[in-house]
């Protein structure tokens, strides 16, 4: 059987969403209106409606975010939310509060939010056991990892690919919230991760100064896609409901065609929406938001992983610089430079600095005013292409479906019958009185030709038959009618006929859920309301605690990372490769707060407390 393969792209708004499609998603994701782990990029019914009529054409697919965890005052506001978000055409919910699976709901797929913390088979097989369709993995997971998954379950299973990464486990960071009462959990998080500290030892040494030692570097994996693909994953998800849509534009483009490569060269595995993409630039990640890459864990544990000297879009490396002069500089660099373009440099004090080209000349640039910090031998980095920035601001992708067409003669007329490339099919028999062409051939030559102008609409011809028994004249007006006819019925029957999944109805059952505590479910199990307390109960949990959100934790673990300080810093104790002169406990600082470390050796973890 042929493995449908997912594109999911992000979209914080309409907008974005059609762009994502445009440039090769076959699937976006977005906000509802209200409970994403996004408050600021909720979208209306309306235009999730708008965006679901747009992807179905494509037989792509619309997930909506309703992934933060709910109070008791919020559950019936969800749940008639839920009822409207399934007549607007919503193809999936991705959810993390599990009071929502003991709502009266309408029958749609529903997707266990990375927020759920789907880190072992045996979680993601208990989302498969109460009736999910599908489980969105950890990012920290190794490919072995997701391949011990993958033999203990049949879900489907989604992976981020690209973007933004959370330096905790997603849905075990709360941080944010106990240092501002803004939860991450509920959609609201401040950031603590991007903000420099100062790490201290036990004796108050300083062992760095003000360094971004958590804020991560993006993902990038798109060198394998078909590692990934061997380890069961279907869905390939890429980060950013809170970018720009150039951001999107760029990134769907370049994973659709890594996508594409591997699908032609693999003959088990095909995409999941319909139509070609035409690019009008050649993608490039690099030159939209990017902190720098890492494929982070998908193979090892690697030293590289953090950008210590700013949390920003660092941009392209493109060289060093030679000298500088006053507002001219001498740049040693392959890349062509551009009036307009911002460079940026990591100046003395560790902090990214940037600035623009007024003029580009070759190597040398001029720059309106002399940059303070500027010196010789210092590494440039573009973080604006303006060139590039041109390209995508425009319309810089066009998606079209197949479709062949053939105009039948009947006993009445005409009949004209559009067949796509999903073999979706429609036919209208038109009584037109006959008239014979005095052109023959030529005629039914041009009658191809205008049946074949489909330009401005969704598709482009594969193939134009005319099967009449002489050549016959058809004024461009009586053709073109036809033709548009024919497409808006074809759009029509794509929408009607657009492949949505079918979710299950909900079934209770006592599958016993997998606390790491046992019988235990401590706050971070996230439960905020009576209906999650009686499904823990009901799955075999004994004793559960309020989410932190509701009752603060003494001394809590507000962060549990797999990325490790010490390791970062060649201090691991595994390695043993540098002396440890710092004695234990270490802490983070930053501005009034101040935040205790450990580190699990035996789980490769580090946690962080408040």
């Amino acid at each position: 059987m042929v493995q449908k393969i997912e594109l999911l792209a992000p979209a914080k708004d309409y907008e974005c969403g059609v762009a994502a499609i445009n440039h090769g998603a076959d699937a976006v994701y977005v906000g509802a209106p209200k409970f994403g782990a996004r408050a600021t990029a909720g979208n209306s019914l309306a235009d999730i409606e708008r965006l679901c009529q747009y992807a179905h054409l494509y037989h792509a697919s619309v997930h909506v975010a309703l992934n933060t965890i709910l109070t008791d005052e919020e559950l019936e506001e969800a749940r008639k939310l839920i009822f409207r978000l399934v007549d607007a055409g919503t193809d999936a919910l991705i959810i993390q509060d599990t009071g929502i699976l003991q709502l009266d709901i309408p029958p749609i797929a529903l997707h266990a939010s990375t927020q759920t913390d789907n880190r072992t088979p045996e979680k993601v097989l208990f989302w498969e056991k109460v009736g999910l369709q599908r489980a969105i993995l950890a990012r920290e997971l190794s490919l072995e990892q997701i391949r011990e998954i993958r033999r203990q379950t049949t879900i489907e299973l989604e992976a981020f690919v690209h973007g933004a990464l959370c330096v905790s486990y997603s849905g075990q960071c709360y941080m944010s919230h106990a240092c501002t009462n803004r939860s991450a959990n509920r959609g609201e998080c401040a950031q603590f991760c991007r903000l420099p500290y100062t790490l201290e030892d036990a004796d108050g040494n300083v062992i760095r100064e003000h360094s971004h030692l958590l804020s991560l570097k993006d993902m990038d994996r798109s060198d394998y896609l078909a590692e990934m693909l061997d380890a069961g994953i279907t869905s390939f998800k890429i980060e950013g409901r809170l970018k720009g849509i150039d951001y999107v534009k760029n990134v769907t483009a370049y994973y659709r065609q890594h996508i594409d490569n591997l699908l032609e060269k693999d003959n088990r595995y095909t995409k999941s929406s319909s139509g070609k993409v035409t690019l009008s630039f050649v993608p490039d990640p690099q030159k939209t938001f990017n902190r720098g890459k890492t494929d982070y864990f998908l193979h090892r544990r690697e030293n590289v992983m953090v950008n210590p000297d700013t949390p920003k879009s660092i941009g392209e490396p493109i060289g060093t610089l030679v000298s500088v002069e006053g507002h001219n500089l001498l740049i040693d660099t392959q890349k062509e430079l551009h009036n307009g373009d911002g460079l940026g440099f990591v100046g003395a004090d560790g902090e990214l600095c940037g600035f623009r080209i007024n003029k580009a000349e070759g190597r040398r640039v001029t720059t309106l005013d002399p940059i303070a910090g500027l010196l010789s031998g210092m590494s440039l980095y573009r973080n604006l292409d303006a060139a590039f920035d041109r390209q995508l601001a425009g319309e810089s992708a066009v998606r079209k479906i197949g479709v062949n067409l053939t105009l039948s003669e009947t006993p009445g007329g005409f009949a004209l019958t559009l067949t796509d490339e999903d073999g979706i099919a429609v036919n209208q028999e038109f009584a037109y009185k006959k008239e014979l062409s005095q052109k023959g051939e030529a005629a039914i030559a041009n009658l191809k030709t205008a049946l074949s102008k489909l330009g401005g609409t969704p598709f482009y011809p594969t193939g134009v038959e005319v099967r009449t028994s002489a050549a016959y004249f058809f004024p461009a007006s009586v053709v073109n009618e036809w033709r548009r006819t024919l497409v808006e019925r074809l759009a029509e029957e794509r929408r009607r006929c657009h492949p949505r999944p079918k979710g299950n109805v909900l079934t209770p059952n006592d599958y016993p859920f997998p606390s790491p505590d046992g019988d235990t479910l401590t706050y971070r199990g996230n439960v905020m309301n009576t209906k999650a307390r009686e499904f823990y109960k009901f799955h075999g949990i004994k004793t559960i605690e309020p989410a932190f959100e509701k009752s603060a934790v003494e001394n809590a673990v507000v962060m549990t990372c797999r990325h490790c300080i010490r390791y970062t810093l060649g201090m691991c104790r595994k390695q043993g490769k540098v002396a440890d002169t710092h004695p234990e406990p270490w802490h983070l600082l930053t501005g009034k707060f101040r935040f205790l470390l450990s580190f699990d050796c035996a789980k490769c973890e580090m946690t962080v407390r408040g």
